[in-house]
């Protein structure tokens, strides 16, 4: 008898009893693959544009860390 009521305890109202509420992100928060042609050059010229400001940040850091002395060719 024990195991029937194991698996009746067990096996019924799943999926209220062992979820976890907005564990999946809605539709409209995921990530939206771009299938036309127009939108993947979009999303390839937004992420040219986040990879370009990225490079602009580091330069500007590294400018800053080493004092802003550049070398020059024969110095």
């Amino acid at each position: 008898m024990f195991p029937i009521a194991w698996m009746y305890y067990f096996g019924t109202n799943l999926e209220h009893r062992f979820s976890v509420p907005d564990f999946w992100p809605k539709p409209e928060q995921t990530y939206k693959i771009p299938f036309e042609k127009d939108e993947i050059h979009g999303e390839l010229e937004r992420l040219k544009q986040r990879r370009l400001e990225r490079r602009r940040l580091r330069l500007e850091k590294e400018g800053v860390e080493s004092g802003g002395l550049e070398r020059s060719e024969g110095s």
